[in-house]
C-alpha cells in the first residue's frame, strides 16, 4: 500500500457520495453535455442548438394540458394474437416495454383543457416499442376520438411512431382504416382534428391519421415520412435533397401547415381550438 493510500484511509473522510446517473444528458445534435434539470426545464429542447428531444406521453400531457386533466382508460385487447416470435417472443417484448413505462401501450389519451379550451389529447410514445401501431394503439385512438365526439370538442394527436407493429401482422394494418373512419366522423361533426408531428412520424401512422388533420403542425427538425430515405433513394436511384423528410422541408413543400417551437406549441393549439371550435363560431 502506498503512502498516499495510507494517508487517505487514515483521514476522516466521509463515505463516497454517489453521483446520479441522470445528472447529465448529451444533445444528439450538437453533442453538448447539458444538466438534465436545465434541459427538462427548457422542455427537453437543447438551449445551445435548439434540438427538440423526444419526450414521453406523461411529459407531453403535462406540457400541453392545463392541470386537472383526466386520463382515459387504456383499452383491453387480445395480447399476442398471432403468437409471434422472432429473436424473442412478442409477449416478452410487451412485458419489457411495460416495465419501463407507466402505461400499457404506446398511445395515451386525456380529456381536459388547453389554456381553457376543451379538448381530447392523444399522445403516441416512441419509447414504447418505437410508438408502433397495434390493436391497442388503434383502439385507444378510436376511443379518444369517440370521447371528443361525445364531448363535442377538438381532438389533438401528437404522433411519434415507426409505423405499424409487425408482430401483429394484418391486425395492425387494420388500425389504419379504423382510425381514418374516426377522423371522418370528426369532420362530419364539424369538430377540429389537429395533428402535431413529432420526431419521428413514419410508416403506417403517416399513411393514415397523421396526415388527415385539419391542421398539421410539426416540431422543428422532426423526421416525417412513409418509407425510409435509403429505400427511396435506392428505388428512384437519385440523390435526395438536403433536409429531405424533415419538418422544414415538408413545410416548404406544403405537406405541413406550420413548424412550431415546443415553447409556442401550447398557445398555438389553444388558438387553433378557439378558431375552429363550432361553439366559438356560433
Amino acid at each position: 500500500m502506498s503512502w498516499l493510500s495510507r494517508v487517505r484511509n487514515a483521514l476522516p473522510f466521509g463515505d463516497k457520495r454517489e453521483t446520479p446517473d441522470n445528472l447529465w444528458v448529451k444533445c444528439p445534435r450538437c453533442q453538448e453535455m447539458l444538466f438534465t434539470r436545465e434541459y427538462e426545464a427548457n422542455l427537453s429542447v437543447c438551449p445551445r442548438c435548439d434540438h427538440h428531444g423526444r419526450i414521453g406521453a406523461d411529459v407531453r400531457l403535462e406540457q400541453l394540458m392545463d392541470p386537472g386533466y383526466t386520463l382515459l382508460p387504456d383499452p383491453v385487447v387480445a395480447e399476442d394474437p398471432l403468437k409471434f416470435r422472432d429473436s424473442k417472443r412478442y409477449s416478452d417484448r410487451i412485458k419489457a416495454a411495460r416495465a419501463k413505462s407507466t402505461h400499457d401501450d404506446a398511445f395515451t389519451a386525456a380529456v381536459g383543457t388547453i389554456e381553457g379550451e376543451r379538448a381530447v389529447l392523444g399522445v403516441q410514445d416512441f419509447t414504447f416499442m418505437g410508438g408502433s401501431m397495434g390493436m391497442a394503439v388503434g383502439n385507444a385512438f378510436c376511443a379518444a376520438a369517440q370521447r371528443a365526439l361525445d364531448e363535442q370538442c377538438g381532438f389533438i394527436v401528437v404522433t411519434a411512431a415507426g409505423g405499424a407493429r409487425m408482430q401483429e401482422g394484418i391486425l395492425s394494418l387494420m388500425q389504419m382504416p379504423r382510425a381514418t373512419v374516426m377522423t371522418r366522423r370528426l369532420k362530419e361533426a364539424g369538430l377540429p382534428y389537429i395533428v402535431v408531428l413529432a420526431d419521428p412520424t413514419t410508416g403506417g401512422v403517416t399513411a393514415s391519421y397523421a396526415m388527415l388533420g385539419d391542421v398539421h403542425i410539426a416540431e422543428p427538425g422532426a423526421l416525417i415520412g412513409f418509407a425510409g430515405q435509403r429505400v427511396i433513394q435506392e428505388t428512384i436511384r437519385e440523390q435526395l435533397p438536403e433536409g429531405f423528410q424533415r419538418a422544414e422541408y415538408l413545410h416548404k413543400h406544403g405537406m405541413v401547415d406550420m413548424v412550431t417551437h415546443r415553447k409556442e406549441l401550447r398557445p398555438t393549439l389553444a388558438k387553433l381550438l378557439d378558431y375552429l371550435s363550432p361553439a366559438k363560431a356560433a
